[in-house]
């Protein structure tokens, strides 16, 4: 009997952590152990780190190391820009899509509903892209604006011009923020070239630690305290500082950014094995959004089966086969209920699963072999043999 192995091909949703993060965390977690806002010899060791993981960000992003606030991650990065934009900064009009990731759209439908905001959705092309044409038009207000559209789509990998986007809020007067979460790492970003206000970051999406990130806000603008009670991160959020976090991911970042090229190269690589294994030998298999397509997120691989005896549990087979992967759709409360993001590209058909798969500088060619070949014998082999048996 062959052995089960592991694969892991959900690194979309979180990425395992590089050993040479945890070393460069673990005297954080031992020996340097100070509050960074003690003024001891412990305190300022421990605020040294933070400040210089703070400098060695702005460095990979040719940005100030003030536009850097420490978060705990993207979600909560996002909430802050699109509150902050309202909140502080007068924006009356939200343009974002249906198909953005749920701490935007969701925090853009809360305000709303609040009615704090009036909210447009831009319209989106039958392959998932952002409509320009519709952009610009949404853009034509007196309304002061933010617009949030993501960098890349986190499932079905389809990337925003984010320079091109950029260029057509500052014309319009309007602010811009971009969920950078997925693309952070993975494509070098100029922000002294690309005309942005807020992007984000989420550590864990690099082979960094769960539980840290950043937003930057751009210098020209000010905004309030987000959580108050303390003084750190220049007066924005309060509280004790996730000092290993920060230093982990500061670590994560600086790895990613050494081989940033490399690493798309062999990623991108590994995705392309996939997808032409899949169009041979899984007939009728088909790609949501522009996955497939070399442009797209390499990151990512977005597969729509054929119809099949096992779509509804293709995700609980794979996972008994040893591989680990993400659904196109989610259960709450016992029922099923679409992926947003297949729903809103009408990507999604009865009888046909979809199904994310995911890929680090971690995955090697025998991952995703050994994926195809549990595809297969689910999707493709029983299939034959139980039309054989009839």
């Amino acid at each position: 009997m062959k052995a089960l192995k592991h694969i892991y091909l959900d690194n979309a949703a979180t990425t395992p952590v590089d050993p040479q993060v945890v070393e460069a965390m673990l005297p954080y977690l031992n020996d340097h152990f100070g509050n960074p806002s003690s003024s001891h010899s412990f305190g300022r060791k421990a605020k040294t780190a933070i400040e210089n993981t703070r400098r060695s960000i702005a460095r990979q992003l040719h940005c100030t190391p003030a536009e850097i606030c420490f978060t705990s991650g993207g979600t909560e990065a996002d909430n802050i820009a699109l509150r902050a934009a309202i909140n502080d900064l007068g924006c009356t009009h939200i343009i974002t899509s249906a198909i953005e990731h749920s701490a935007v759209i969701k925090t853009a439908e809360l305000l709303a509903a609040q009615g704090k905001v009036r909210l447009s959705l831009v319209r989106l092309t039958s392959e998932g892209d952002v409509d320009l044409d519709h952009l610009g038009e949404l853009l034509n207000t007196s309304d002061k604006t933010i617009v949030s559209l993501m960098h890349a789509n986190n499932e079905i990998g389809n990337m925003l011009p984010l320079k091109t986007v950029g260029e057509m809020c500052r014309a319009a007067g309007a602010l811009f923020h971009s969920d950078t979460v997925q693309t952070m790492g993975h494509y070098p970003i100029h922000l002294g070239e690309v005309p942005v206000d807020f992007i984000t970051c989420a550590a864990h999406k690099f082979h960094g630690p769960k539980g840290v990130g950043f937003l930057y806000v751009n210098r020209d603008l000010k905004i309030n305290a987000m959580i108050t009670g303390g003084g750190q991160e220049r007066m924005l959020r309060g509280g004790t500082e996730n000092l290993y976090g920060i230093v982990g991911l500061g670590k994560a970042l600086e790895l990613a950014y050494s081989s940033v090229a490399d690493h798309a190269k062999h990623v991108g690589a590994i995705k392309q094995r996939m997808v032409q294994r899949l169009k041979a030998e899984v007939p009728g298999v088909r790609f949501n959004g522009r996955s497939a397509e070399p442009e797209s997120l390499y990151t990512v691989l977005n597969v729509n089966f054929p119809p099949n005896d096992n779509a509804g549990m293709l995700l609980f087979l794979l996972d008994l086969e040893g591989v680990a992967c993400s659904g196109g759709s989610a259960c709450s409360s016992g029922a099923a209920k679409g992926s947003h993001v297949l729903e809103g590209i009408k990507a999604m058909e009865p009888g046909r699963a979809s199904l994310r798969f995911s890929f680090s500088r971690f995955t090697s060619k025998e991952d995703v072999d050994y994926a195809v070949d549990a595809i297969v014998k689910l999707c493709v082999a029983e299939k034959a043999e139980k039309k054989a048996e009839v």
